[in-house]
């Protein structure tokens, strides 16, 4: 893994972007950390770069893991331009976006964007919309392990003590919370104009599903699905709401295949 760090000039002010990058070559993936920060995919990126042809980007969203985020980047909308301009600095094409969580809400609303060097987007239990009946559970002031018994099938296979942690991790931890707080907007989670402009997205678009999710469950996951014209939705069973932690062999070829199916060059069906 490489670590480099891009300054970006949006309308609203300039801001640095630190990126991780997996692979040397291959088609390129956009992989979008969700609120847990970049640890909860760097195993996935590297994982992906070295199974499949694949050269993975992980952007470290602004405010996670001490990087910093400017006063006026308070929202995933506004977030999903800054990663937009990312491309552009890259100048990466047929790109696969893929995003978990809140990352799954950054790579729809780079979905709405219709941009010509994005080639398919891929949400995996991804938040961002209002789903009458099916709540996306507030997990803000929920303990560690109170967080495991939501987001995993399996929770006893990512326990861990607390109480081991460093100071300097336990502060980390608490400035992640704290920028996630600010992305998470008044509504908690969710944007209540988000699921009328994903009418509008053009881009081949994959949902896919941990059926034992308890933070958003899998009728969330298809009323995602049918938010998005022409979208594909895909129940993965034996996991919660993180498949890239918790089964990773199963959720990796659903992302490779779907992303190579549209690849640019290949026929659309």
């Amino acid at each position: 893994m490489t670590r480099t760090t891009h300054t970006l000039t949006l309308d609203q002010g300039t801001l640095d972007v630190t990126v991780d990058l997996h692979g040397r070559q291959g088609h390129p993936f956009l992989l979008l950390h969700g609120g847990g920060g970049p640890q909860t995919v760097a195993p996935f990126a590297g994982l992906l770069a070295e199974q499949r042809s694949a050269k993975v980007f992980s952007p470290v969203h602004p405010g996670f893991d001490g990087t910093a985020r400017p006063d006026w980047l308070t929202d995933v909308t506004t977030l999903a331009r800054v990663y937009a301009h990312l491309l552009d600095a890259l100048d990466l094409r047929d790109v696969a976006v893929v995003g978990n969580s809140i990352g799954g809400w950054i790579a729809a609303e780079l979905g709405t964007l219709n941009s010509d060097r994005i080639s398919s987007v891929t949400l995996v239990n991804a938040v961002g919309i209002h789903v009458p009946g099916h709540p996306i559970a507030d997990t803000f002031g929920l303990t560690p392990v109170e967080l495991s018994r939501l987001s995993f099938q399996d929770p006893s296979k990512f326990r861990f003590d607390p109480s081991a942690l460093s100071e300097a991790r336990r502060a980390a931890m608490a400035a992640n919370s704290a920028t996630l707080q600010v992305y998470s907007g008044p509504h908690t989670m969710a944007d209540p104009t988000l699921a009328e402009r994903l009418a509008k997205v053009a881009h081949p678009t994959l949902v896919a599903w941990g059926a034992s999710d308890q933070i958003v469950d899998a009728d969330y996951g298809r009323a995602y699905a049918q938010a998005v014209p022409d979208a594909e939705f895909r129940l993965l069973p034996g996991t919660g709401h993180m498949p890239q932690s918790e089964t990773p062999g199963q959720l990796l070829p659903v992302v490779w295949d779907f992303a190579d199916a549209h690849a640019a060059g290949r026929p659309r069906p």
